[in-house]
């Protein structure tokens, strides 16, 4: 893994860690060498698996136009019609630019803390059989480890199997 000093960070990246700090994450938030635009990139990049990578999945209520976050397991899929069910109401997928307002970041680096307004946010069960996983730290290049459970605990995470 390649380490990186907070002061040496891209702004974005530097935003998540101080939002880290803020919900009492200890976090040390790595720019790797290549991509961790995909799990796929990110588990080979962090050394794991890639049910360990965190992926921040951005949805919107098709009545409401509340913004969700599901943070999802690399090895699962979204059934979207579960969710939904779960959730109370059909769910769409916004475009770039729309979640980029939401969150504060491009698609490809959405962490799954410090966005740009407070966002329901519902954790996939499977990232909690693990000590660490490995998140987007606000770009395709930047990733930070932590324990699930904090995680979940610090972004209000609602748990939903995936």
């Amino acid at each position: 893994m390649v380490a990186a000093m907070t002061d040496t960070l891209p702004d974005s990246a530097r935003k998540v860690a101080d939002a880290a700090t803020a919900a009492g994450l200890d976090i040390s938030v790595a720019e790797m060498p290549q991509s961790t635009r995909t799990a796929g990139d990110a588990a080979s990049a962090c050394g794991c698996e890639v049910a360990q990578i965190v992926k921040s999945l951005v949805f919107v209520g098709a009545d409401s136009g509340r913004p969700y976050l599901l943070l999802v397991s690399g090895e699962n899929r979204v059934d979207e019609t579960a969710i939904a069910a779960e959730l109370g109401e059909t769910l769409d997928r916004p475009n770039g630019r729309t979640v980029r307002d939401l969150t504060g970041y491009a698609i490809g680096g959405i962490p799954p803390i410090g966005h740009a307004q407070p966002i329901e946010t519902v954790i996939d069960l499977r990232l909690l059989d693990f000590e660490t996983v490995w998140a987007a730290a606000g770009t395709p290049r930047c990733v930070f480890s932590v324990d699930p459970k904090a995680l979940a605990e610090a972004a209000g995470a609602r748990r939903y199997r995936f």
